[in-house]
């Protein structure tokens, strides 16, 4: 057997792809929606059974025959999420997600408690967000006490995963690195941290063992099996948070790769062998799951951004991509600072988009647009100085996102970040990372030769920056920046 299982348990849905490591390909991929409960409070929450029921279905769109040829799995999913489990190993509570900002109250005191956010870097490499696990934990003991007393065991969603599919409660370091309490320098828990969240009860009582690179935790439980349509027993590796298991997709596993996502939101990372912290706190200090660092910067709008400005000219994809080429480079002069949903990076939560430089000749709908993709690349490469400066190295970017799927904006990243872009062929994620990891486990080779031999580049979409173009957008970068200030002086900031 030679297919090994990838699950990537994301906030809009379930995906399972099956990788065949002799064919060198994804042969079979399913796929099943997600509700989320969500509120004007700022609450967005599911139910673990929603998960499990999901990849349930997912999975019934493989092929009966190819399950059974399955020999690992590995699993992948969204960061941050608090599954707090009871001692008969019972979900006490719904999941509050990463996106759940409901417990900013919380968030706040216990950044105050601690002596502020320079305080928690100082301690975890972090300061502590709201979407972080450490303020749902507290809200859980505030909230409901009955419920937070019951609670033996901290999950994060992959974990839940894993505990389902094997019965072991496990943690490894990436998605650890994403709770509010775990030190990233030593990448241990944080008794100290953990002592403010709740000086009540030792909470180290309820985290399991992190893991720093990747095992198998155990195998699959015959029952599950059954339920699944999978052999029982074949082994499960560690896996981890989304953006871990993306990076090893894209080979973003030694200094060097840098992995930029255009998506929904814009991400971009790095692996480094040494810890690397923001003194301000502006990009994530994450660990990688493969024995290193990932920092991370996330920008709020990227597609955000474009799709807003397609659907107000009305363009279909291609329209998208005309207009982008019918406009120059500069968009004739118009800056877009995309801050539709405020911004993270810098940390602006109250700004707002703003257009400049608009003239009677360069209000057309092609340079609008192309000056909204502009700015928003702008601030990707933003992100990008800002991991540079702390010592990331970024001699390649691999781009991944809907986004990437443009010619034009793959080009402009090249030639904006004064950056060679690289394009694989495989495109299904961090369900393609996670189904890696697992054939790690499971294979006498390690995961650097792994990849080199299973990633392939896709030589056509890949893009080398061009010299006059790339002088072009440093100087108009410096403007955009210039932009950005005024536009942060504006609201506040």
């Amino acid at each position: 057997m030679t297919s090994v299982l990838g699950i990537d348990i994301g906030t809009q849905s379930v995906k399972a792809v099956v990788y065949d490591a002799e064919a060198k390909e994804c042969v079979e991929a399913g796929a099943a929606p997600l509700d989320l409960y969500q509120t004007s409070a700022g609450v967005a929450e599911q139910l673990s059974e929603w998960w499990v029921t999901a990849l349930q279905e997912a999975l019934e769109q493989i092929d009966p025959q190819v399950r059974q040829r399955i020999c690992a799995i590995g699993v992948s999913g969204q960061q941050h999420g608090f599954v707090p489990l009871g001692e008969s190993g019972e979900v006490l509570a719904p999941i509050k997600l990463w996106c759940d900002t409901s417990t900013a109250v919380e968030c706040e005191a216990i950044m105050t408690e601690f002596g502020g956010s320079d305080r928690c870097i100082e301690e975890i490499g972090n300061p502590i967000l709201p979407g972080y696990t450490a303020s749902k934990v507290r809200w859980l003991k505030e909230a409901h006490p009955d419920l937070y007393d019951r609670m033996t065991c901290i999950l994060l969603p992959h974990d839940y995963i894993n505990y389902y599919l094997t019965g072991e409660r496990c943690m490894e370091a990436g998605d650890a690195s994403g709770t509010g309490f775990f030190d990233v320098r030593s990448r241990q828990w944080s008794q100290k941290m953990l002592q403010v969240v709740d000086s009540s009860r030792d909470l180290r009582e309820c985290l399991p063992e992190v893991e720093l690179e990747n095992v198998a935790i155990g195998g699959l439980l015959p029952r599950v099996a059954k339920e699944l349509g999978l052999a029982p027993d074949i082994p499960v590796s560690i896996g981890g948070g989304d953006n871990m298991m993306a990076a090893i997709a894209t080979g973003n596993v030694e200094p060097g790769i840098v992995t930029m996502s255009l998506g929904t939101s814009g991400t971009v990372y790095g692996y480094s062998g040494e810890v690397v912290v923001d003194p301000v706190g502006e990009f994530a200090a994450f660990c990688s799951s493969t024995g290193g660092w990932l920092p991370l910067v996330c920008t709020m709008n990227c597609t955000v951004a474009t799709e807003l400005l397609r659907d107000l000219f009305k363009l279909d994809l291609s329209g998208f991509e005309a207009s982008l080429m019918a406009a120059k480079r500069g968009a004739g002069g118009v800056i877009t600072v995309p801050y539709f949903n405020g911004e993270r990076t810098p940390n602006l939560p109250a700004a707002r988009a703003c257009m400049l430089g608009m003239d009677s000749d360069n209000t057309r709908p092609e340079n609008i647009l192309r000056s909204a993709v502009e700015g928003v690349t702008f601030g990707l490469r933003h992100g990008l100085s800002r991991l540079q400066e702390e010592g990331v190295q970024a001699e390649k970017i691999v781009l991944s996102g809907g986004g990437a799927n443009s010619p034009t904006w793959r080009q402009m990243v090249a030639d904006v970040c004064n950056v060679a872009v690289l394009m694989y062929r495989q495109e299904e994620g961090a369900a393609f990372g996670a189904a890696i990891q697992a054939l790690e486990i499971v294979s006498d080779s390690g995961l650097s030769e792994i990849l080199q031999e299973h990633l392939y580049e896709d030589l056509e979409r890949c893009c080398l920056p061009g010299g006059e173009a790339a002088g072009f957008y440093d100087d108009a970068f410096q403007e955009y920046q210039r932009a950005a200030e005024q536009v942060a002086g504006y609201y506040g900031n």
